[in-house]
């Protein structure tokens, strides 16, 4: 199995973990906890720029920033098969609970009724188990994207 490959196995499994931690200590509940979720972001980071330092040797920017889109789309189906595993079988409540935590963010902010209501139903519209998973795989392959030409430019064959 080559570099991407399994780094790509390993960002998928660290998601897809760390989003399970979230729901088994319900933290997606909570507000500010929420906001550990994004902690992805750093996983994403820090497994991309260790395989593009494993793969630098033998590869030009192009080929870091190929080597960094394969990690990402990789994980990305890990990720996404997770995410529907999360709020299908292990959360079917998820989004109920989300919108329960919106609407309580809405209105410790002085929000009135009828526009916490508002604001909660246009983001339910999103808020489905494939559109999550989606946004996953999204957020996953732009980001991996990003910096895989940003960590290219500095750890390639010179």
């Amino acid at each position: 199995m080559t570099i991407p490959i399994r780094a790509g196995v390993l960002l998928g499994l660290l998601c897809v973990i760390w989003t399970f931690v979230m729901g088994f200590t319900a933290w997606y509940k909570d507000p500010v906890m929420l906001n550990l979720f994004f902690l992805v972001i750093v996983f994403e980071i820090a497994v991309i720029v260790w395989a593009l330092r494993k793969t630098a040797p033998e590869s030009t920017w192009g080929g870091q920033v190929v080597n960094g889109l394969t990690i990402s789309v990789v994980a990305s189906v890990i990720i996404f098969v997770g995410s529907l595993l999360f709020t299908t079988v292990a959360f079917p409540d998820y989004f109920t609970d989300i919108q329960a935590a919106q609407a309580e963010m809405l209105k410790s902010a002085g929000l009135p009724e009828a526009e916490i209501r508002t604001q909660v139903a246009a983001a339910a519209a999103m808020q489905t188990p494939l559109m999550n998973a989606l946004s996953g795989v999204i957020g996953t392959v732009v980001t991996g994207l990003g910096v895989s030409a940003i960590a290219g430019a500095c750890l390639r064959k010179k």
